[in-house]
This record gives C-alpha cells, sequence and structure tokens, in this order.
C-alpha cells in the first residue's frame, strides 16, 4: 500500500513501442507517479516485479515468449501485486482473454490508449491516473490457483422471506467484473429471477465482458437489447454508452442526461426497477468509485424491495456501496462471496407459506 506523500511506482509491460511510451507519457505527466521499469514480455514482468517490487504493474495481454496471462499469474502466485490490465483486445476470439486475467488475481482492465486516441489523450490519461493511484492501494492477496475450484457451485438456499423477489438488479463500477463473477458463479442456472447489471466499463468492453462471464458460470449472460422481456436464470447487461431502464416488464435505453458521470448509471437502473417492481426487487450495489447507484437504491429500499451493499473488506474500491450505507439505502451489508447466497434467501420462484 503507498504510504502518504510517496510515489506511486509502477511498472509498465507492453511488447509494443508505441503503446509503453503512451503509457509512460501519461503516467509520468503526474507529479506523484513513477514508471521505475519498462517490460517487452511477460517474463521480464516478472523479473522487474521480483526486483523492484513496484505498486503496480500495468499489464499488456498479447505479448512474445509469455503472454499477460501467465505473467500475471506468477506474479500472483510469488510476488502479490496490484495489476491493471491494459488491452486492446475488445473484439474477435481475443476479447475475453483480459478478462481472464481477472480470474488469475488482476483487479481491473481498461482499453489500452490508440494512436488514434492522441485527440483525447488528456480524458483518457486522468481515466489512467486515477485508476493506477486507487488500485494501488489495494491490498491483494496471494492466487495459488489460477481458476476457483468452486466454479459451479450452486448455493445452498437459506431461509426464504414471504416475499417474491422476482427481479434482481445490480450496480457495479472498479472491481466490478471480479465481483459479478464471485456471485454469478455460485448460481444455479435455473435461478428463478432475471438479473440486470450496469457496470461502468470501457467502450467495446461490455462484449468480452459477457463472453467471459458465460464461460465461468451456469447462468445465461447477454448484452441486452431495446425490447427484450427479462427471463429468469439470464444476466442482461447494459450497453456502454446508455442508461438501462425495466419499464413495462420490458428493457429499454435511455440517452444519458448531459453532465452525467457514469454510463450506464446504476441509479437510474435501480430507480426504473424500483418504479416497475418495488417490493418484488433485489438491488445490490457492488464495489466502485464515487456514488452512482446510492440514490437509486434508497428508492428501491423505500418501495419495498430487498437492497444489499458489498462490504469495504471485500470491496475493491469502497465508494459507491459506502455511499449507500450512508445514506440508509442498503438493508444489508455483506462480503462479496456472501452475496450469491443472500440472493438464494430473497429470491423464490413460489411464496413461502
Amino acid at each position: 500500500m503507498v504510504s502518504a506523500g510517496r510515489k506511486v511506482r509502477v511498472v509498465v509491460a507492453d511488447d509494443s513501442l508505441v503503446a509503453r511510451e503512451m503509457l509512460v507519457q501519461i503516467l509520468s505527466s503526474d507529479p506523484l507517479v513513477e514508471v521505475v521499469g519498462q517490460a517487452h514480455d511477460g517474463e521480464e514482468a516478472i523479473e522487474l516485479v521480483e526486483r523492484l517490487k513496484p505498486d503496480l504493474v500495468t499489464m499488456d495481454i498479447h505479448m512474445p515468449r509469455m503472454d499477460g496471462l501467465e505473467a500475471t499469474e506468477r506474479i500472483m502466485a510469488f510476488t502479490p501485486t496490484p495489476i491493471l490490465v491494459v488491452s486492446s483486445s475488445v473484439h474477435g476470439e481475443g476479447m475475453g482473454r483480459a478478462f481472464d486475467a481477472l480470474t488469475l488475481g488482476a483487479l481491473e482492465v481498461i482499453k489500452k490508449p490508440e494512436p488514434k486516441d492522441w485527440a483525447d489523450l488528456d480524458c483518457i490519461g486522468r481515466d489512467i491516473l486515477q485508476k493506477v493511484k486507487i488500485l494501488s492501494n489495494v491490498r491483494v492477496v496471494m492466487h495459488l490457483s489460477g481458476r476457483r475450484d468452486h466454479h459451479g457451485y450452486k448455493a445452498k438456499p437459506m431461509a426464504r422471506t414471504n416475499a417474491v423477489r422476482s427481479m434482481v438488479a445490480i450496480g457495479s463500477s472498479t472491481g466490478g467484473p471480479s465481483a459479478l463473477l464471485s456471485i454469478f458463479e455460485r448460481l444455479p442456472a435455473d435461478f428463478p429471477a432475471p438479473i440486470l447489471v450496469a457496470q461502468h466499463i470501457a467502450e467495446g468492453f461490455v462484449p468480452g465482458l459477457v463472453n467471459w462471464l458465460n464461460n465461468e458460470c451456469a447462468l445465461s449472460v447477454v448484452e441486452a437489447a431495446e425490447g427484450m422481456v427479462p427471463e429468469p436464470g439470464r444476466v442482461y447487461f447494459a450497453q456502454t454508452g446508455r442508461n438501462l431502464v425495466l419499464a413495462a416488464r420490458a428493457l429499454h435505453f435511455e440517452e444519458p442526461s448531459i453532465g452525467q458521470l457514469y454510463v450506464p448509471s446504476a441509479d437510474t437502473l435501480f430507480e426504473s426497477v424500483a418504479l416497475s417492481c418495488g417490493r418484488d426487487a433485489v438491488g445490490i450495489l457492488l464495489t466502485g468509485m464515487g456514488a452512482d447507484g446510492a440514490r437509486g437504491l434508497k428508492q428501491l429500499h423505500d418501495a419495498g424491495g430487498a437492497t444489499i451493499a458489498q462490504d469495504e473488506a471485500s470491496s475493491t474500491v469502497f465508494g459507491m456501496p459506502k455511499a449507500a450505507i450512508e445514506l440508509g439505502a442498503a438493508d444489508r451489508v455483506v462480503a462479496i462471496d456472501d452475496a450469491a447466497a443472500v440472493l438464494c434467501e430473497l429470491v423464490s420462484s413460489t411464496p413461502n407459506g
């Protein structure tokens, strides 16, 4: 963890000279960040991490000799260090590989800046620097196994409440993909409610995230489309740059309002579910910076829905859940590994008694 007043020490791993120079330029523009090493491939990244003990590594996926996945697995098994995946794998067969790094211990995935992005480099740079500073303070643990041994695990239902919860809405941001996987891989294919998700993520990454989760869990995970009617056992992700809403039991999209910071908006999703389902819904607010989702979760709470916030210990960034807790929007505060069991408690296909 980086102490106050000390620079964040970063190793940049990428086989592309252009990409490395662009990342180094972005990181070096902040006086509180220092690039202490540059790796051309995974083997060199491992060596630099062992020798330099950086606060964070930016990791490319496609590299010669050893790719970013194997390097991530080795680093997290022997010298656990916060890893930010910076990938251009957002299309084609490789689109899910960046997210595979999350199962190996990486914290977050962002899109790699490209030469065509020079015009927006200031905006892109601010986002990268913000994530680097936040993630460098995350306490990471050793990952001896790249894949969880409870894949396909079906949560044992707890005692059910009298209320029938027929819709689940989730909001998440930084650290969200890993948190979502932790929930979804513990739910059965016949989970008796649809799940709607507003995840803050870079443009072009939703298809890769959907494919990755589909391969890792029993649920059917899809990118939401206008007019879809949500079905039990399916997860629907909001598209990048548009707000997902539920109205008349169908999915619709709204353009973001002027000045809206987070798109898709967890607030907008929760508010629409509160209006459409009220006490028949469950809302979950997961890890992320800022306060998006807190207001909407409070509206769902006030409408009689069951509301959950991720706890601080298991959150990559305890911003959004903390805001919801402070607002009195959360009925329960749970560790991410317990969230699926709580969902199985709250969601039922038939009333109890």
